[in-house]
């Protein structure tokens, strides 16, 4: 960042005392949906939106126009050069992650960067090597569900007692014909792993995040349902995988992750069991934690009244009135740039925090491949 910020009642705005105009500045990299998705969360973090740049000039003007942007720039250099901007945001297909977020880093902005950060660990490793100083975040907002939060502090508070399991699966049907096509699934731009890397990558975020255990060693299969869609051809990358895990401390799990799951539009379950009681969360139910007992199971509400204080923290709404994907993700980017302005927000996903899911990714993928346990190292 140019100048340093910090909070104030109206938003974010410059150390230098300066108020009107003088906000935290933000610029997006891509055009694509997720850029929508970030653009309202810039917004709603009351931070100035100041340009967007796309792969080529045309498109970085049309981005602009449909995002109600003010300026476009012609390249990614262009847009680094730019002294005015503070924070970018890097949108873009998964192989051009590294070399970007980088970029924007040796800069001197700090970046928030989509997942999966890289398609490769070394990739990623430099990623975390280049962000040392600054603020590098990685969107894995479902963090930000106040009832992931409440179910992450039964945990950590030993409420739930030990972890004993794991039952998880994220479903989704939007590559479920042959003609259904996007540039996830060319492995040039998306990496080796599709689903997994797009989608598991949250899974096993939230599985360590929640149960505050470590992955040891997986074993997988994967399979490719087409090898052939609308616009590609040899097609590598998985339509569906399935992993079976071992945490650190014993627990064992259950993993699916698919993108062609008729009738499941994003489905994220996780069920954790611990020694005292199971808690399970919905992503398409987000307003409901199920706690489950040998006696005495209950389903928590959203709502401030009755939760820890991190998940508390996260209510935007009052209870009744439904919290969603958008208000995760806004919520991601506010404490986003909290960190930029000096804070030290509990939870925020930084780029170690994405390294970490191209691991467990590569390692996924690997054992599909080998039919063989891979194991985690013990320092990840």
């Amino acid at each position: 960042m140019t100048d340093g910020t910090v909070l104030t009642g109206g938003g974010l705005s410059r150390r230098d005392g300066s108020s009107a105009g003088s906000r935290l500045r933000v610029a997006i990299v891509g055009g694509g949906f997720m850029a929508e998705v970030h653009s309202r969360a810039v917004r709603a973090a009351r931070a100035d939106l100041a340009g967007i740049v796309s792969s080529t000039p045309e498109r970085s003007a049309a981005a602009a126009d449909r995002l109600g942007i003010g300026r476009s720039y012609g390249s990614l250099d262009e847009l680094l050069a730019d002294d005015a901007i503070d924070v970018v945001h890097v949108t873009t297909p998964n192989a051009l992650h590294a070399d970007q977020a980088v970029a924007v880093l040796a800069s001197g902005k700090d970046v928030v960067c989509e997942k999966p950060i890289a398609t490769s660990i070394p990739d990623a490793e430099r990623m975390v090597g280049a962000a040392q100083g600054r603020t590098a975040t990685v969107p894995f907002v479902y963090r930000f569900h106040p009832l992931v939060r409440e179910a992450r502090a039964r945990f950590a508070s030993g409420e739930a007692g030990r972890v004993l399991s794991v039952n998880a699966s994220y479903l989704q049907d939007w590559l479920l014909g042959s003609g259904d096509d996007n540039w996830r699934v060319d492995a040039e731009q998306g990496g080796r792993s599709r689903a997994f890397a797009d989608i598991g990558s949250h899974l096993i975020d939230l599985v360590e995040f929640v149960s505050g255990d470590r992955v040891s060693r997986v074993v997988a299969t994967k399979r490719t349902v087409f090898a052939e869609r609308a616009a590609h051809a040899g097609i590598t990358t998985e339509d569906a995988v399935a992993v079976v895990i071992e945490t650190r401390s014993g627990a064992l799990g259950t993993l699916l992750v698919s993108q062609v799951a008729p009738g499941r539009k994003n489905r994220l379950w996780l069920e954790i069991a611990g020694s005292a009681e199971s808690v399970a969360f919905d992503q398409e139910q987000p307003e409901t934690l199920w706690i489950g007992r040998r006696k005495g199971s209950l389903t928590i509400p959203r709502d401030a009244d009755q939760l820890s204080e991190d998940a508390a923290r996260l209510c935007v709404l009052p209870s009744g009135h439904p919290q969603g994907y958008q208000d995760a993700f806004n919520a991601f980017v506010a404490d986003s740039y909290a960190a930029v302005a000096g804070e030290n927000p509990d939870g925020l996903p930084r780029f170690a925090d994405g390294l970490r899911a191209v691991r467990v990714t590569d390692a996924v993928i690997d054992s599909a491949e080998s039919g063989t346990w891979i194991e985690m190292g013990t320092n990840e």
